[in-house]
Order: C-alpha cells, then sequence, then structure tokens
C-alpha cells in the first residue's frame, strides 16, 4: 500500500511538533515543512497555529508559502485541516487588533468572543462539543465529546458550513467543512482519544474514501494501535 504523507505547513507559530507527533502515532508520515518546493509531495495539509492573526499572516506571506499551498489545496484539491488559528486563516478577515485579511478560502469572519465576570477571556479549558451536521472529520465522534480549546477569537460563518459548536459565552463554531477543507477551533492534538478520532478521520481524506476509511486500512497504523472510539 502507497505511504500517504502529510505536510504541517511551518511558519514558526504553533504546536508544530505536538501536531507531528499525534499524526506519528496514528501511522502515518508527518513532515514539517517550511519551503514553498516541499508541498506537492504531499497527499495533505495541516495548518496548526497559536497567536494573534495578523502576526500569522505576516509571517505566512513572508514566507512565500502560500502559492504553493493554495495550488495544492483549491487547485489540485487536496484534503487541508486547520487547527485553532490555522482554521480562523483561512477566513476571508479578522478583528483581532485591527482588521486583517486572511487566505480568503472560507467565507467567515474571525470576531472577538463575548464576555463577562463569568465567561473570561481567553477560552481555555475542555469543552462539550455538539455535532451539528454529519461530517467525515466526526465520524464516530458523539455528541457531547469533549475537547481541548485555547482562544480568544472565533470564526462566524452561515451555519451550512458548521458542522460542530461547543457553548463558552456563546455559541462558537467549532468544527467546519467545506469541500476538501476542515478546520477546527479545538485542538485535536491535545485532545487525547477524541482528538485522536478526529485527526484519524481526517488522514483518511487523504485516501479520498467517502466514509472516513480512506482506502487507509490497519496496515497504516503502528503495531499494536489501536484506535480509540470517541466519547464523553
Amino acid at each position: 500500500m502507497e505511504k500517504k504523507k502529510i505536510a504541517i505547513v511551518n511558519y514558526g507559530l504553533g504546536n508544530l511538533q505536538s501536531v507531528e507527533n499525534a499524526v506519528r502515532y496514528l501511522g502515518v508520515e508527518a513532515v514539517q515543512v517550511a519551503r514553498k518546493e516541499e508541498f506537492e509531495e504531499a497527499d495533505g495539509y495541516i495548518l496548526p497555529g497559536v497567536g494573534a492573526f495578523g502576526e500569522a499572516m505576516k509571517r505566512l506571506s513572508r514566507s512565500g508559502m502560500i502559492p504553493s499551498i493554495e495550488k495544492e489545496v483549491l487547485g489540485r484539491r487536496k484534503p487541508f485541516l486547520g487547527i485553532c488559528l490555522g482554521m480562523q486563516l483561512i477566513a476571508i478577515e479578522s478583528c483581532e487588533n485591527g482588521r486583517h485579511k486572511g487566505l480568503g478560502w472560507f467565507p467567515g469572519r474571525v470576531n472577538q468572543l463575548a464576555s463577562s465576570d463569568q465567561w473570561r477571556l481567553p477560552h481555555v479549558g475542555w469543552n462539550e462539543v455538539e455535532v451539528r451536521r454529519e461530517s467525515p472529520l466526526l465520524r464516530k465522534v458523539k455528541s457531547g465529546s469533549t475537547f481541548y480549546f485555547d482562544h480568544s477569537y472565533a470564526l462566524e460563518c452561515d451555519p451550512q458550513f458548521v458542522s460542530a459548536t461547543c457553548e463558552y459565552s456563546q455559541s462558537v463554531v467549532s468544527v467546519i467543512q467545506k469541500d476538501n477543507m476542515w478546520g477546527t477551533q479545538f485542538h485535536p492534538e491535545k485532545s487525547q482519544k477524541n482528538g485522536l478520532r478526529v485527526l484519524w478521520n481526517f488522514i483518511g481524506q487523504l485516501g479520498g474514501g467517502a466514509n472516513g476509511a480512506g482506502g487507509l486500512n490497519g496496515e497504516a497504523r503502528r503495531p499494536g494501535f489501536i484506535l480509540p472510539q470517541a466519547g464523553p
């Protein structure tokens, strides 16, 4: 069976090593990519992110990687997963510390979460996620499963693209899907068995499988690996 490879976009912000370790734990090759010449070899892409939207866009622009990513994700329609800030970056714009243009791949905008004495920012910790519509990314993920969040801003978009939400100071878009692009506001790499299930489901899309298997069978996993069954 052909070995699959995921490119983790390295622009200097994000839990790169944690994401790489999680993907490798699932038995799939993962490489941190920082040069535009390296993108074509990958079967799918993960864009992680921690920090400020404006600084992240500056770093991505300076890296020269954006045209190469767009060629593979928008042109060749290879699977893409944005994590936390990485999900927000594909939106049209963000209001974080002013107005900043995003990659513009996804019809949404990023705004600050509502806050109060009860609901402090940033939103950090474990929250239940409610599944709103079927998505390959959420295959075998039960509604009410918990995931780890760490953010002060959130994506706002048309409900047709929203696969899951959580409740904090407001309804927070937690999982999105548009065509071959997915995004999670939570950190699957920090969300234990539930996060591993989400990452495995994304890996399943590398082979084009309609039901989440993606052509990857047990041989793709490391010896002795037992695929986690997500639950609350």
